[in-house]
């Protein structure tokens, strides 16, 4: 067909300026005749060549690869080196512990994460399953993903458009684009073609978009680009172009692996040729060298990072945050920069009666959202001009209010849906009205008239019920309704209140629609609106807005008092964006304010210097929300990214952390978060903050608790060689203190309650190490006090009391065990007391360290335990000495923590 070789731009997703033509040069262009359509076999041939009108997405994760990502890390391949070697020397039990540990930090992982993808799976429906075509000159539905570039598509109120079209003509059409835009109301839409200039998405106003949906009217519309071609695909594109990064955490631990790896090589390299110095075997030397590997590397950290991101998970799912990637619970703790959208993440996305303006008064509206709950004050709704100001509003109305499972949800434009719930407010009910009230005509709104009426019959008489722009409506008025009911002349001091109440609630970024009606002598054979929308009744002002979620403010304070920049990016109009960031308590003003097209203007190094003064961004794209995202996470933020609409999605996957809206969000916004708000509710993420926060906390507590306990047994191992003495403990020894003895205590730091004030201090570094200098300086203290404690142990077991090897060896693991069981009392804090904290505000600490002490004296107390472990029994009297010197490493870090309180308040480096 001819002009079908154009089609080709289509599958490049080269960008044509479609509203920039004629219908004719539509037609030339795309090769077909609007009246007839395609015919099939051209339409085959291009299907043959476009595709499916389907979305471009990357297909999800299989389980083998999920399992498969849980063994990728530098720290979990160490621990299965150490099993290896095990292996080769004949630790059979060594080598099953150390791949038990492995297999199980594996399986926990992917359990999580491959629930997270499968609760997800049943979300992915935003294709639309059939359009109304035209081909061959006839009218059929046909599957959405059977149509092509050049097909001529049908649209009425209640359809999602099927591609992006260029609308050929129209009826009182309007389209919500909230979910590509960002724009929360909807969107007037005609055929008149458009100057050829670089439009934003928002303001092509003959183009309807694939993934947005009619909410009143009708048209026809010439489909220009279908599937991957499509706006809405672009954006899929730009998804499947981010990459993936690891979180801080991961980083972090991957940094950890190298620094133990590199310790381990090096004390095993020191300990193996100092022995062969010594005159020791190549065998005992080498034994020696694995005792040290194992006791360098702690195997119980990824089973207990792993458990404490799962535990974090299961608080947060009853905080209504649902984590599809395990890390992303410490990333959130670390977020510097919330990038939030406003329509339907800040605001509720339900259009809301604030004010009523009659007669010179204004009446205050009160609740919030579809929910018909609140009521209209300073007057009677049911008396004089105020009645007849919210029967306008009902009678000359296309939507529906219902409730579905308890929410009220608005069938048709959320306009018309928000005067319908302040309506219902004063008592009135649009089906007991429109019944009282027969309709006759209708004269649908249009964006030339800006206004619509409808014709009713009320009382033998015909009505014309009207509403409209107030400056257009004003001008076919004459006379005006006062507060008492009262149809007085409309003089121009009171044109001037109207228009002054009118500029008033614009300024507020308010929307504002005007009702009138007149009453007319005989019923008209046609809705003619030249002749009905004039000498009409001037009734009021109703004006309204897409309200603030009440808990926003609260969650936006909340974050500012945490150190977290929050920034609004919003497609709507600039001043509206400013109107809404002044009451959710963002910085705001034309200073703090930047448009799409003023971002257009500037270098990506020029935004780079700009981003930490700019708060909120309006009229932007979804290649405006990557560049912003981008441009601080250049000047090393950490940045999490909030939305629901689709435009959200490519920003979301660039961002440290993407945080998607459940109940309102896109599927593809959900595919490209790491977190999902299930109740849409913004404090939620504010509570995920804290709850990453304080597991970052436990998991620093955690690695504390081991790295000092493991350093304390390299010491003890490395002091007995180089003072020439035996091995105090066997390599199942340090196993076993590792996996048990320090495991469940460390996983029980893993739930320590939170500190109260962690939402009151700044982000921590994301560049920061795991453990900064202080922490560092306090494991290497006591680290070295608990292994100087076990080896004083050693040498008395050995030269005073016995002198046998598995005594003083039994003397050593036992003591061990009980200085690092009290050990992990003291890592709740670094500055804070046992005592002042309280022994029994962490239960499952006290648990854990009671099981693993009755552990311990299961191997020492059973024969098989003595067998598998080399241990000998120990008489009463000789336990007084592993007491005694077992406790002074506690004591010693009691006075510690005492006398750095005494230096008065510092900066905690928790």
């Amino acid at each position: 067909m001819e002009g079908s070789e154009n089609m080709g731009d289509q599958g490049k997703n080269i960008q044509v300026r479609w509203y920039a033509r004629s219908a004719d040069e539509l037609g030339r262009e795309l090769g077909v005749i609007p009246t007839k359509g395609l015919d099939e076999e051209e339409a085959a041939r291009r299907l043959s060549a476009h595709g499916r009108n389907e979305l471009p997405e990357s297909p999800p994760p299989s389980p083998w690869s999920i399992l498969w990502v849980q063994f990728t890390s530098l720290i979990v391949w160490v621990l299965i080196g150490a099993a290896v070697v095990s292996g080769l020397l004949g630790e059979w039990i060594d080598t099953g512990a150390i791949l038990a540990i492995v297999l199980l930090n594996g399986l926990l992982g992917f359990l999580q994460e491959y629930r997270a993808e499968q609760s997800l799976a049943a979300l992915k429906t935003l294709a639309v399953t059939y359009a109304r075509v035209v081909r061959d000159g006839g009218r059929r539905a046909l599957s959405s993903t059977e149509l092509v570039p050049g097909d001529i598509i049908d649209i009425e109120a209640g359809d999602r458009v099927p591609a992006d079209a260029r609308l050929l003509h129209t009826t009182a059409l309007r389209t919500q684009e909230a979910a590509l835009t960002g724009e929360s109301t909807p969107v007037d839409k005609d055929a008149v073609r458009l100057p050829d200039s670089d439009l934003p998405l928002a303001d092509r106003r003959n183009m309807v978009f694939l993934g947005t949906t009619v909410t009143g009217g009708k048209g026809r519309a010439l489909i220009v680009a279908t599937g991957r071609g499509t706006e809405l695909g672009r954006i899929a594109t730009l998804m499947t172009s981010v990459p993936l990064e690891p979180t801080p955490l991961q980083r972090r631990l991957e940094q950890f692996g190298h620094v133990l790896l590199l310790l381990a090589l090096g004390i095993v390299g020191v300990v193996f040729v100092l022995g062969l110095w010594r005159g020791e075997s190549v065998f005992d030397m080498f034994l020696t060298a694995v005792s040290l590997a194992v006791a360098a590397i702690p195997e119980g950290l990824p089973a207990i990072v792993t458990t404490t991101l799962a535990l974090g998970v299961m608080r947060m799912v009853r905080r209504h945050a649902l984590i599809r990637r395990l890390p992303a619970v410490e990333t959130l703790g670390a977020a510097t920069v919330i990038c939030t959208d406003k329509t339907g993440t800040l605001t509720k996305n339900e259009m809301t009666v604030t004010h009523l303006a009659i007669d010179g008064r204004v009446h205050d509206v009160t609740g919030e959202g579809y929910a018909p709950d609140g009521a209209i004050l300073g007057g009677d709704p049911h008396e004089g001009g105020l009645r007849d100001l919210l029967l306008s509003a009902l009678l000359c109305n296309g939507a529906t209010l219902k409730a579905v499972d308890g929410n009220w949800t608005v069938v048709g434009d959320p306009t018309e849906g928000a005067l319908l719930v302040a309506g219902s407010k004063a008592g009135l009910r649009k089906d007991a009205l429109e019944a009282a009230h027969p309709f006759v005509a209708e004269a649908p709104f249009d964006s030339e008239r800006k206004m619509m009426t409808i014709l009713r019959r009320s009382g033998g008489q015909v009505m014309a019920y009207v509403k409209g722009a107030p400056d257009v409506l004003l001008g076919r008025c004459e006379t005006y309704m006062s507060s008492e009911g009262e149809v007085r002349p409309l003089a121009d001091s009171i044109r001037e209140s109207i228009l002054s109440a009118n500029r008033q609630f614009a300024q507020q970024a308010l929307r504002v629609v005007a009702l009138a009606q007149r009453r007319l002598d005989s019923e008209p054979t046609t809705c003619e609106a030249a002749k009905i929308e004039r000498q009409l009744v001037f009734l009021g002002l109703a004006a309204m807005k897409d309200p603030l979620r009440p808990e926003a403010k609260v969650a936006v304070d909340l974050c500012r008092s945490a150190g977290i920049v929050t920034v609004m990016i919003t497609g709507d109009h600039k001043e509206t964006a400013i109107a809404i960031a002044r009451e959710a308590g963002f910085p705001s003003g034309p200073t703090r304010a930047l448009s799409g097209i003023e971002l257009n203007a500037l270098t990506d190094p020029e935004l780079s210097e700009r981003v930490p003064d700019i708060s909120v961004y309006a009229r932007v794209s979804a290649e405006h929300k990557l560049r912003i995202v981008k441009a601080w996470r250049a000047r090393g933020g950490v940045v999490a990214m909030t939305g629901d609409g689709v435009n959200d999605a490519p920003a979301m996957r660039e961002a440290d952390i993407g945080i998607a809206m459940g109940m309102t969000g896109t599927d593809v916004t959900k595919e490209a978060a790491d977190m999902v708000v299930t109740d849409d509710n913004f404090a939620s993420i504010a509570a995920a903050v804290e709850e990453g926060r304080s597991i970052y906390d436990n998991i620093r507590k955690a690695v504390h608790y081991l790295l000092s306990c493991n350093l304390s047994e390299v010491l003890v191992m490395l002091g007995s060689t180089l003072l020439g003495w035996p091995l105090p403990l066997l390599p199942i020894h340090i196993l076993w203190i590792n996996l048990v003895t320090d495991g469940f205590p460390a996983l029980a730091l893993a739930v320590d309650p939170k500190d109260p004030d962690v939402m009151q201090r700044p982000p921590r570094d994301p560049q920061a190490r795991l453990l900064d200098r202080e922490r560092f300086l306090a494991v290497c203290l006591q680290g070295t006090v608990m292994a100087v404690s076990t080896l004083a142990v050693f040498g008395i077991s050995l030269w005073v009391l016995n002198d046998e090897v598995p005594f003083a060896r039994t003397m050593t693991f036992t003591t061990l065990v009980l200085v690092q069981l009290l050990h992990a009392f003291s890592c709740r804090h670094e500055r804070y007391s046992l005592f002042q904290i309280g022994l029994m505000t962490n239960r499952a600490l006290v648990g854990a360290v009671l099981l693993s002490a009755l552990l311990q004296a299961g191997i020492l107390l059973s024969p098989v335990g003595q067998e598998i472990f080399k241990v000998v029994p120990l008489r009463a009297d000789e336990w007084w000495l592993m007491v005694g010197l077992g406790i002074t490493p506690f004591v010693v870090m009691e006075l510690w923590k005492a006398w750095r309180r005494t230096r008065g308040p510092v900066a905690e480096a928790r």
